[in-house]
């Protein structure tokens, strides 16, 4: 086999090509993480996609992942399945060593940091190199990031534009080659929104898939998952995060499934459904319409049964929202009225309209969400895969908190695509299928049946792999 040649700049490497590079000896974690960080050091004063970045932390624990790949290549000792590679994590997931400020005045900095979430410590066990924590707006409360604490985050394809939200720094930090992977959460696309905006692979598993510790205030729509720059990748990262954790006790039990297994199988005979609006979403950009119409044919090409279909459902924007507002009001009663006063006026007026909802209320919310979740596990009885756009429009302006009056509309009308499958659990992916004529990145979403995770890889990686338009739009345009 021929030896991996050292690119120019191990940051603009996938996980995958790093560890290619790494068991061959082409190159060492340290130079990669070291590539990373000056890549972290020019663009993150830009973009903001960092809160905090470990200079030091994560030099030395790639310098001990070269002292474990060295003996790899000289004793066959086995190294971690991300031995080396450059990982960031989101700041509302616990990372020992390092604050978990949620975006938030009121999280007190000087206090123990010492537990790692269940994905954190995945994350560690396979050698993975932290980075640092990746921003998000308070306590993720919207599909933008922009917070009082940490400021506006940026599109690395139009700093003008939104990186989505609310893992905008995680996507935006994979896109401009701050660390090749990213863990992000998803209460209603927080992972598919900013990874569509941003021209990356984004990944909401099957809840339960991977564990969380604590459990979201926002409850049982909320997930974790990967952002990658490729489906191998995201596949990589599954494979590391999917393993069960006592803490949470609705964690799925244990998966032998490997998810890098069948990821080149395509989609021959798969039974696909193609809803461009769920029937309902009636103000979807004719630019993405068009980018996600020219996507499916090409599943068609590879062989999948197509047939054009809704699969029956109502708008459930008021189920996400009187959920998600709840969660929001739930929060706000842990505050102090001192820390009230600093919060986010979006996160303050979610909280407010959560207060107005009664016990009835929520139970008749919850009652629908159980219907629709039936509705759509009886829907994918006929179906493989459901595709939709990722999101109706492309990112947007970049505005401070408190830019528009929140309501549901406001909240999540511009993404009528990705909250229905929060709050039925399902996995979905989005993969990038084009840009804009303004030159941002839109992205198609691949929905599977509950527990359907590695088919729904295996569709992404089909795509990826056929895609007929320009692979260069997978690079912002600074960096290519």
């Amino acid at each position: 086999m021929a030896q991996a040649e050292h690119p120019q700049d191990l940051a603009d490497c996938t996980a995958t090509e790093l560890l290619q590079l790494y068991r061959s000896g082409a190159a060492s974690p340290v130079e990669a993480t070291r590539a990373v960080l000056a890549r972290i050091d020019k663009h993150n004063p830009q973009l903001n996609a960092f809160c905090l970045v470990a200079h030091a932390s994560a030099m030395e624990s790639a310098q001990q992942s070269e002292a474990r790949w060295q003996q790899f290549r000289s004793h066959g000792q086995a190294c971690g399945a991300l031995e080396g590679v450059p990982v960031s994590v989101k700041d509302l997931i616990l990372t020992a060593g390092m604050p978990t400020l949620r975006g938030s005045h009121t999280v007190d900095a000087n206090q123990a940091w010492d537990v790692d979430a269940p994905a954190t410590a995945r994350l560690r066990e396979a050698g993975a190199v932290i980075l640092g924590k990746t921003s998000t707006p308070e306590f993720g409360c919207k599909g933008e990031t922009n917070s009082p604490r940490t400021g506006i985050t940026r599109n690395p394809w139009d700093v003008r534009k939104t990186p989505g939200g609310s893992s905008g720094g995680a996507a935006g930090a994979v896109a401009c080659g701050m660390g090749p992977l990213a863990i992000g959460t998803d209460g209603a696309g927080s992972v598919r929104i900013p990874a569509a905006f941003c021209g990356n692979v984004g990944l909401k598993p099957s809840f339960g898939r991977v564990p969380a510790y604590p459990l979201s205030p926002f409850g049982s729509v909320a997930h974790l998952g990967p952002h990658s720059r490729s489906v191998a990748d995201a596949a990589v990262l599954m494979n590391v995060l999917k393993q069960p954790d006592a803490r949470d006790w609705t964690s799925l039990p244990f998966d032998a499934t490997d998810y890098l297994d069948g990821l080149e199988d395509g989609i021959r005979g798969l039974r696909i459904a193609w809803s461009p609006t769920l029937g309902y979403a009636m103000g979807v950009d004719p630019e993405v319409a068009q980018a996600v119409a020219a996507a499916v044919e090409q599943l068609a090409d590879l062989g999948a049964h197509v047939e054009q279909i809704d699969p029956g459902f109502d708008d459930p924007l008021e189920i996400s929202t009187g959920l998600w507002f709840a969660g929001a009001w739930t929060i706000w009663n842990t505050l102090s009225p001192a820390q009230q006063a600093l919060t986010d006026p979006d996160f303050r007026a979610e909280a407010l309209i959560g207060e107005s909802f009664s016990a009835l209320d929520l139970q008749r919310l919850q009652l629908r969400r159980g219907a629709l979740g039936s509705h759509m596990r009886q829907f994918m009885q006929r179906f493989d895969l459901l595709v939709t756009p990722s999101v109706a429009v492309p990112a947007f302006d970049a505005r401070p908190a408190g830019h528009t009056p929140m309501d549901p509309q406001a909240m999540l009308g511009w993404t009528p695509f990705s909250y229905p499958f929060n709050l039925t659990q399902q996995p979905a992916s989005t993969v990038p299928c084009g840009l804009s004529k303004a030159g941002l990145p839109i992205g198609v979403q691949f929905v599977g049946p509950m527990f359907g995770d590695a088919l729904v890889l295996r569709a992404s990686r089909a795509y990826e792999a056929a895609r007929t338009c320009s692979v260069d739009f997978m690079r912002p345009v600074p960096l290519r």
